[in-house]
């Protein structure tokens, strides 16, 4: 009696010496060079051109002027082609098996072969490919979090309902005095004034809620936190000179969607002169003005509060019965 799993059916017959059996592998052996060709042609293709300018970023902000925001944006773009490789590889396979396997009748293959190439492939390569991905990306991160012990200046950070201060500080930490200020109010848009060419330290507080500072073109978004957390973060130069828009970017309360600022990069000569302004008793705008800068911010402007004569819930408004 013959067990019916072990039962030989004739197209599971291997026919080793038969040409056909022999063309038909080199008909496979040569689509899966085609589609290993074509997949070294389309990384050639895409490494040979600006990537991130022709697909928009893959969806990350360009335009950084911090080595670190280079860095990250590397990162992002190397991770998208290496992501795109692997699926098209994918998908060709899945197209040519669906091609080269599709049913030719109503017999059922043979459910016990099984192919060790490729399920070695496919148990190893996902490892290989993360494996490469999280190396490049600690030492990105590691590279991105550090922090030296000596920055060129450190700029306390303090956030509160709805607006921002910036402090000009002479050493780090709590124990540091600051030497000059900007405060933002409702009328005011405030501008956090910094060089090109040198390391700046970036030390947060909020005197509040949760906040997050952020300037899309930094990559930096960190959380400003209240209490005794001082969320501390570096970049190790700025590289271009202009007026770039700063944010808010977390939900913390009514007026959040307003409370911007504005980073304004000039010169190391432009920006000891405006510190030496403040130094003397200036207001930011005459500061700003004296280096040949706007006095008032350029990407954003205040919003209008409505709280004294068109209030949300203004105290003139009759009330209704129901």
């Amino acid at each position: 009696m013959v067990a019916r799993s072990s039962e030989v059916r004739p197209t599971a017959v291997r026919h080793g010496a038969s040409p056909e059996v022999g063309r038909s592998r080199r008909r496979g052996a040569g689509r899966l060079a085609g589609l290993g060709l074509g997949g070294v042609a389309l990384l050639v293709t895409l490494t040979g051109c600006d990537v991130g300018k022709t697909f928009g970023g893959f969806g990350w902000p360009q335009g950084g002027i911090t080595p670190e925001a280079h860095r990250m944006y590397d990162l992002w773009i190397a991770s998208c082609i290496a992501a795109l490789a692997v699926g098209v590889f994918v998908w060709g396979l899945i197209f040519w098996c669906v091609v080269r396997y599709r049913k030719r009748g109503n017999e059922l293959p043979v459910q016990t072969r099984y192919n060790m190439p490729m399920e070695f492939l496919y148990t190893i390569a996902p490892i290989l490919i993360v494996s490469v991905l999280f190396y490049y990306t600690a030492i990105v991160q590691t590279g991105v979090d550090k922090t030296t012990k000596n920055p060129d200046i450190t700029v306390e950070v303090v956030a509160f309902k709805w607006n921002w201060q910036f402090n000009y500080r002479d050493g780090q930490g709590t124990e540091a005095n600051t030497v000059a200020s900007v405060l933002g109010t409702s009328e005011v848009i405030p501008i956090l004034v910094l060089p090109t060419g040198r390391s700046v330290r970036f030390e947060e507080t909020s005197r509040d809620v949760i906040h997050s500072f952020w300037v899309p073109e930094l990559l930096f978004k960190r959380d400003v936190m209240p209490g005794n957390i001082r969320n501390v973060f570096e970049v190790s130069s700025l590289d271009a000179e202009g007026a770039y828009v700063g944010r808010c970017a977390e939900l913390c309360g009514s007026y959040h969607a307003f409370m911007n600022f504005e980073l304004r990069v000039v010169s190391p000569e432009q920006y000891d002169q405006f510190l030496a302004a403040k130094r003397d008793g200036r207001s930011t705008q005459e500061a700003l003005t004296a280096i040949g800068e706007d006095p008032y911010a350029t990407t954003t402007m205040p919003f209008k509060t409505r709280r004294n004569t068109a209030n949300f819930n203004p105290d003139d408004v009759p009330v209704v019965g129901n």
